[in-house]
């Protein structure tokens, strides 16, 4: 088999699909059809579109928990689909990745929810010890280190996986439905939050159906519907979508 050419690839280009296309199995029409897209180092970009429009998909492709039937997909210079299986846990750990469901260890606390993720890469016991302080300053939950998940409010427990997920400084931060189960006050704080941590430098993608949030916030729309990319908008607002 012919060595694979490699793309050039702009340095200020956190995220780019080339004419992606993913098929599953059982599937009779493409989950992503054709999708070609670029988002800059340093983007807040909204992903929006009905159930069953590609976004879920998109988001396994970044996290290379699948791979595409056509297309190439690179993340801060890395060719994710050519990349060698020992090599994927260490890409995974320069994406942080929060979801709607917290996924949070409900047997430990708060301290040590968020240094397991710095177990995981091995960082020195002195470094947590330094790092995971400053991380929940930084949201906001100095003061809860000791307090298990269910001692926490619903955005509380957001904001740990949102600690947990920047602990590692990663550059790239994928949302996916991160106020799907709250209040709209706490989904407010958390997209201020999130704000923040983007005004800071981190790329972050954010799947959502919450309109006004996207509305309010005037931050550049990508549109998906039935795995094609219908609008990609500086500024945009939600589309109902039929």
């Amino acid at each position: 088999m012919a060595k694979k050419k490699r793309t050039e690839i702009d340095e200020n280009i956190a995220i780019q699909l080339d004419n992606v296309v993913k098929v599953y199995r059982d599937g009779r029409k493409p989950a992503l059809n054709d999708v070609s897209l670029q988002i800059k180092k340093g983007e807040f970009v909204f992903i929006v579109g009905n159930s069953g429009s590609g976004k879920s998909t998109l988001i396994k492709l970044l996290l290379r928990e699948l791979l595409p039937t056509e297309g190439d997909i690179y993340v801060n210079g890395t060719d994710v689909v050519h990349l060698r299986r020992g090599r994927v846990p260490r890409y995974r750990r320069s994406i942080g990745v929060v979801f709607q469901d917290f996924r949070l260890l409900k047997d430990r606390n708060v301290y040590d929810n968020v240094a397991f993720a710095q177990i995981i890469v091995q960082a020195r016991r002195r470094d947590i010890r330094r790092n995971v302080p400053t991380i929940l300053s930084m949201v906001g939950l100095a003061g809860k280190y000791k307090a298990r998940p269910k001692q926490l409010s619903g955005g509380e427990q957001q904001r740990v996986a949102i600690a947990r997920a920047l602990v590692n400084n990663p550059p790239i931060l994928l949302a996916d439905e991160p106020t799907g189960n709250l209040d709209p006050t706490n989904s407010w704080e958390i997209m201020k939050l999130l704000e923040e941590i983007n005004e800071k430098g981190t790329t972050i993608l954010l799947v959502t159906h919450n309109k006004d949030i996207v509305n309010a916030m005037k931050k550049r729309v990508i549109t998906m519907k039935q795995g094609v990319i219908v609008s990609d908008e500086e500024q945009g607002v939600y589309i109902d979508e039929d």
